[in-house]
């Protein structure tokens, strides 16, 4: 990704969130996290990608919600970057950390021994 589009992604993934934090009534949008915002190389489209930090069940309402407030949020995104065209935001469900949740509650429940070392091998065969 080259500079300036990695730096256009930083700077509306910042704007997005304060937006979603602070100015955002919609109680759909409350407690949501932007978690990843990517360009495409001409600057004008961007996948925004939105998690609602372990709650996977408001996807539904708050992807809704994002369709909703899409044109504010882009219109406010245009008044705090500069470039000559705004890009489109296209909102995406991070699941990303409801697969890293699963991954842990299955290797939390894996019956793994534990590894043995030299000096209880030692122990367990005295001839050595």
């Amino acid at each position: 990704m080259s500079l300036k589009r990695e730096r256009m992604s930083e700077r509306i993934h910042q704007i997005l969130s304060q937006l979603l934090l602070r100015e955002i009534s919609d109680p759909r949008l409350q407690d949501i996290t932007v978690t990843e915002v990517s360009l495409d190389p001409e600057l004008m489209y961007a996948k925004v990608y939105v998690s609602a930090m372990g709650d996977e069940k408001r996807e539904a309402e708050v992807m809704q919600g994002l369709r909703r407030a899409s044109g504010y949020l882009r219109r406010e995104v245009g008044k705090r970057i500069r470039l000559r065209n705004t890009p489109e935001l296209h909102f995406y469900w991070d699941s990303t950390l409801a697969h890293a949740d699963r991954i842990n509650a299955i290797i939390s429940r894996l019956d793994i021994p534990a590894e043995v070392t030299d000096d209880e091998r030692k122990e367990d065969n005295p001839a050595h």
